[in-house]
């Protein structure tokens, strides 16, 4: 059984491979890690702007990703504030939500494992790196995410 900090890297990579899903990228810091008796969860909130007219096609690619590597859905949220809710096949319960300024925040949550100290992320934000202040709202315009108009089809 792997301990707390096998499970935070595989958090980690989780958000990882999200994130390189994520066409073009967008901007991200650490959200606050944190650790219960036996599981970790890690966080990253998005800095870029997603459009309300874009927020589709932002949890489709990450649908299309999570799908791809065999996650199961377990709870879709079709609000103002969308989100999705799966589950990893070795049990970890992965999230994004949408708040109502355009932020996507991620949160990976570990299966209760072996305890262990834990380590900070080791991954390099794409932007400022906000842990351990106050994340302020998305602040990085993009001209894909933030663009007021749907993605054209073709």
């Amino acid at each position: 059984m792997m301990n707390m900090q096998e499970a935070a890297d595989r958090a980690d990579a989780i958000l990882d491979g999200t994130f390189q899903a994520i066409k073009p990228p967008v901007h991200w810091t650490h959200g606050e890690p944190t650790e219960g008796e036996c599981d970790v969860q890690r966080r990253r909130t998005v800095m870029t702007i997603i459009s309300e007219e874009r927020r589709g096609s932002f949890l489709g690619a990450i649908e299309r990703h999570w799908k791809g590597e065999g996650y199961k859905q377990l709870a879709v949220n079709n609000s103002k504030t969308p989100g999705m809710y799966y589950r990893t096949p070795d049990e970890f319960n992965v999230r994004v939500l949408i708040g109502a300024n355009g932020q996507a925040s991620f949160e990976v949550a570990t299966p209760c494992v072996n305890t262990s100290e834990v380590s900070p992320p080791k991954t390099e934000t794409v932007g400022p790196n906000y842990a351990g202040k106050e994340i302020p709202d998305p602040n990085v315009k993009s001209d894909f995410w933030s663009a007021q108009s749907p993605i054209p089809t073709k």
